[in-house]
């Protein structure tokens, strides 16, 4: 691997990074990381419709109140965020 192919690399995982949010950045750690994989999947579950009835008929409960619970996980998907420690 040349210089440039690693700078050509770096260049296009930045700008990958700052298109999409989900993809991560230096500065993110593994539970902001695993907040946003938990979201986006259930954004995913309500957003089509028949992914979103197949856990309805699986739990045996309405669509409606399927894509509430889903709405209301997507607020802490992981709990609460662990503490920081102060520098």
């Amino acid at each position: 691997m040349q210089a440039s192919d690693r700078f050509n690399i770096n260049s296009q995982l930045e700008h990958l990074q700052a298109k999409y949010v989900g993809t991560g950045h230096a500065d993110l750690n593994r539970f902001e990381w695993a907040v946003n994989i938990q979201r986006d999947s259930y954004a995913s579950y309500i957003g089509h419709y028949p992914l979103l009835s197949l856990f309805a008929i699986a739990e045996n409960e309405s669509i409606g109140r399927e894509r509430y619970n889903f709405m209301q996980k997507m607020l802490l998907p992981c709990g609460l965020p662990p503490e920081r420690e102060e520098d």
